[in-house]
């Protein structure tokens, strides 16, 4: 399922907007919901509300491009409802439990996450990469650290954006709504063997058991 998602919303950027194209904050409308809470790994009632959702990993995908982050998870979740629902959104309403542990991790702010990023697709140009020449001075020396190089800033503000446009929207909201979730976990998802996405917020409460 995750590998069907990044596939199918890269086939959507590429129709959508030339790389590297940002979006007007005022325009962001967060992640597009899936067809029916069905096509997610998960879903869960809290009231008249359905809250799907699917562990992405450490892969942090939009319709623009997947990208990464190596101190926090991802859960993508969509919330529907009856035809003319409405429900106050709030991150704060989130929370996981990962490995059982008994106080679960709360939803963190994309403001946290946003110098975490990671763009797997990109590589400096091989100029960049090449490091300077130890001067041979006879003796035997330890070669230099290769330099660090940093992505062009228009690339990383673009890819900020494109994320910040995928989190989920908060405030009074029309259903189907969805987006990202973030929560901190500084360690290989292979350490992950249970997660669990905890809601509880104006719909009333639901934890939803996801596949790590």
């Amino acid at each position: 399922m995750r590998l069907f998602l990044i596939a199918a919303l890269c086939v959507c950027a590429h129709g959508q907007s030339a790389q590297g194209t940002t979006v007007p904050a005022s325009e962001s409308k967060g992640l597009p919901p899936r067809a029916s809470p069905d096509d997610y790994q998960a879903k869960a009632q809290a009231g008249a509300v359905t809250i799907a959702a699917e562990f992405m990993e450490h892969s942090v995908p939009t319709p623009n491009g997947v990208y990464s982050t190596e101190d926090y998870v991802v859960v993508e979740t969509g919330l529907f409802g009856p035809p003319d629902a409405r429900t106050k959104l709030s991150i704060g309403d989130f929370s996981l439990r990962i490995n059982d542990k008994k106080a679960p991790q709360p939803s963190q702010p994309y403001e946290v996450v946003a110098h975490t990023l990671k763009d797997p697709e990109w590589a400096p140009p091989e100029e960049d990469k090449k490091s300077k020449t130890a001067l041979n001075t006879g003796k035997a020396t330890d070669p230099p650290p290769p330099p660090v190089v940093h992505m062009p800033i228009a690339l990383q503000l673009a890819m900020e954006q494109h994320v910040k446009n995928a989190v989920l929207l908060e405030g009074d909201r029309a259903l189907p709504q969805a987006g990202l979730l973030f929560f901190v976990f500084r360690s290989k998802a292979q350490n992950i063997h249970s997660v669990e996405l905890i809601y509880a917020g104006p719909a009333g409460k639901a934890t939803i058991t996801l596949q790590p």
